[in-house]
């Protein structure tokens, strides 16, 4: 009898152990985060010579949570998602630029359910007013870069031009560096590519006070404004100011080009002084504001990336789940870890709490938060956003083969108003 309850004993004791080890199996997130360069991947998964990794610091801090992390390219990013999506497979977490279509398809969570009030406070008003549809957020801002000119000053300084300020004065610089170098440098960048299509269109129809709104707030990107823009863009194309393939040649091979001095000038992102540096190139440059139409006014380029989270309704615990998504976020945001990784892709902060040290470290970067505060965003919360960025990419690529702009961009307003 005492051999039966000795055994009975154990076995309860074995499965009280089973139960405890069950209830200690940690949380297993999914999380996707955009390549945003050559430093993206070393810094989440240690991949590289320095030793930081994420991934493997935020476990640490965190024993009952793993993070189930890839990296992937701007190029295969929504295909990926879209992929998994329709596996029913959505990753927990995910880095992207466009978040209204996941909203109109019910697939995100509420920022409130999972973002501490501390954090939330944090973040910047105006970053955060941009991820709100029907008074609600869905996303909160990764980081943001604004768009500045970048001129080789020592190839402006031989052929003698000073940088342009109006598109009459680009084209005409253009020429003289043509005329000077016979081909052996090209005058300007313009990237028309999946990647960044739509900051080119951008680029030049914020600059001829065209835009993709209209006064009252519909997305409209057929516009007289919006055709002389895009107009003006294919033929600085046509008359052999660019680049030689803007359709397939990405803003990183237009970086390697200006890095090498065989492009004389390039609109980037605040964080190029870090490609070039990261890729030891030597080149003397200067930046200054985009060349614009006569009469118009200036309009920066802000572009804010965001970080969301998809429901999981197969998943048991989901207030432990949504705890764990929140965790990661105070995690990544904490100055100690964000800092780390804004500093090191040449990005601008999202939260205030990291630019004291930001521009302690580099004080240029106080020149950057001030260039955010007149930055134009892209419309994502409308929820044809994603059909007008990537109509708008189509547009340039076929015009640039000869499409007619106007018939191009009345074909998609069209497509977004049917």
């Amino acid at each position: 009898m005492k051999r039966m309850l000795a055994l009975a004993l154990a076995m309860l004791l074995a499965l009280g152990c089973c139960a405890a080890f069950a209830e200690a199996e940690p949380i297993t997130l999914n999380v996707i985060i955009a390549q945003y360069g050559p430093n993206t991947e070393n810094w989440f998964l240690g991949n590289g010579m320095d030793g930081t990794n994420f991934v493997a610091k935020f476990e640490e801090a965190n024993p009952d949570i793993k993070l189930n992390l890839e990296v992937v390219s701007w190029n295969d990013l929504d295909t990926v998602v879209s992929t998994r999506i329709s596996n029913n497979s959505a990753p927990d977490i995910l880095n992207n630029d466009n978040f209204s279509e996941y909203v109109v398809d019910g697939l995100l969570l509420p920022v409130s359910d999972y973002c501490t009030d501390e954090l939330f406070a944090d973040f910047f008003p105006s970053f955060i007013e941009q991820s709100i549809m029907d008074d609600v957020c869905w996303a909160v801002p990764d980081l943001a870069s604004a768009r500045a000119l970048y001129v080789n000053t020592d190839i402006l300084a031989e052929v003698g031009i000073e940088v342009p300020t109006t598109w009459a004065e680009l084209e005409d610089a253009c020429q003289a560096i043509v005329d000077f170098y016979n081909g052996d440098v090209y005058p300007w960048g313009i990237d028309m590519t999946t990647d960044e299509g739509q900051a080119a269109f951008s680029y030049y129809v914020w600059n001829n006070d065209g835009g993709f709104l209209d006064a009252d707030g519909n997305l409209v990107v057929n516009s007289d404004k919006n055709v002389e823009a895009i107009e003006y863009a294919i033929g600085l194309y046509n008359k052999g100011f660019t680049n030689p393939n803007p359709a397939t040649q990405t803003r990183y091979d237009l970086q390697d080009m200006f890095g090498a001095g065989k492009l004389a000038m390039i609109i980037a992102p605040n964080q190029l002084p870090s490609y070039l540096k990261d890729k030891s190139y030597e080149v003397n440059f200067a930046t200054a504001a985009l060349p614009v139409n006569e009469g118009a006014a200036p309009g920066a380029t802000g572009v804010m990336d965001r970080i969301m989270a998809f429901k999981n309704d197969a998943y048991p615990d989901q207030a432990a789940r949504n705890e764990a998504i929140g965790k990661f976020l105070s995690f990544f945001y904490a100055p100690e870890n964000y800092v780390g990784w804004v500093s090191m892709e040449g990005f601008l902060p999202a939260v205030n709490s990291s630019v004291a040290a930001l521009v302690e470290s580099d004080p240029s970067f106080q020149a950057w938060l001030d260039v955010l505060d007149s930055c134009k965003f892209y419309p994502t919360a409308n929820p044809k956003w994603d059909v007008a960025r990537q109509g708008v990419i189509e547009v340039e690529q076929q015009a640039l083969t000869g499409g007619d702009v106007k018939a191009l961009l009345d074909d998609l307003q069209a497509k977004i108003d049917g």
